[in-house]
């Protein structure tokens, strides 16, 4: 059994403040996946026995970045996604595995006024392509801050929120894509209409008490994986970042 765990923590160096290590032992996950670490090569020291940890920093400092600490050695690693356009931003984390690839991805934010969103719609077409090519040779397992409440069920306000960034049309309908392009939403397959379960809030209007959220962090997976799926969790109890972690276990 393999257990993953991802978690956009919105800055490595705030959340180690408050537990991480603590959380991170606890969780004791085989793959453990990180986004926004807003990192630099050396800002931090953060290494667990047992684990070894390969690092994607966004070249603008304090800004986006992506990291996997994993207990299994890779037979190779990848940084980005090969598109010259997309891989200054620290993005992109792949481990290919025996059996599997895993994605660490940290999807761009289409942003106030939607100033981003022609850009994110360019992304997401060529990480689609990224991802296909790799399950044409093995199985996919892709998670992270993918940066969007694909139904109405996932978000607490979908009516008054249709058309912000992370609910508008366009985000919505390239996750509709990438699961016809053959990839499964875990979440979904195990809960289809589990309803209140969100895995980011806002810092603001007291979001988090009220539980007024979106579930924007997935774990989604190529269909030649379905038979080995086995558990998926929010851990809506876990604080430390706006966001909380979301799990797979796989046979």
């Amino acid at each position: 059994m393999y257990k993953f765990i991802s978690w956009n923590v919105n800055g490595l160096r705030a959340v180690a403040g408050k537990g991480f290590a603590d959380i991170f032992t606890e969780l004791d996950a085989d793959f453990f996946c990180l986004q926004e670490t807003k990192l630099q090569a050396g800002q931090i020291d953060l290494e667990f026995l047992g684990y070894k940890s390969y690092w994607n920093y966004a070249e603008k400092k304090g800004y986006s970045g992506t990291a996997i600490y994993t207990k299994h050695e890779p037979l190779s690693v990848t940084y980005g996604i090969g598109v010259d356009e997309h891989d200054h931003e620290g993005r992109v984390v792949t481990l290919e595995m025996e059996d599997f690839y895993l994605v660490c991805v940290y999807v761009p934010n289409s942003q106030d006024g939607l100033k981003r969103l022609d850009y994110r719609m360019t992304w997401e077409d060529d990480f689609r392509a990224y991802l296909c090519g790799l399950a044409q040779k093995k199985g996919v397992v892709v998670c992270g801050d993918l940066n969007v409440a694909h139904k109405e069920i996932d978000l607490k306000n979908p009516k008054s929120n249709r058309m912000n960034a992370g609910f508008t049309d366009q985000e919505r309908e390239k996750f509709t894509a990438l699961l016809d392009a053959g990839f499964i939403d875990t979440f979904r397959h195990f809960y289809p209409d589990q309803t209140d379960i969100y895995s980011w809030w806002s810092y603001r209007f007291q979001a988090r008490q009220k539980n007024a959220g979106w579930r924007i962090d997935y774990f989604v997976v190529s269909e030649n994986l379905r038979d080995r799926l086995e558990g998926a969790k929010i851990h809506t109890g876990i604080f430390g970042s706006d966001h909380c972690p979301v799990e797979l276990t796989l046979k």
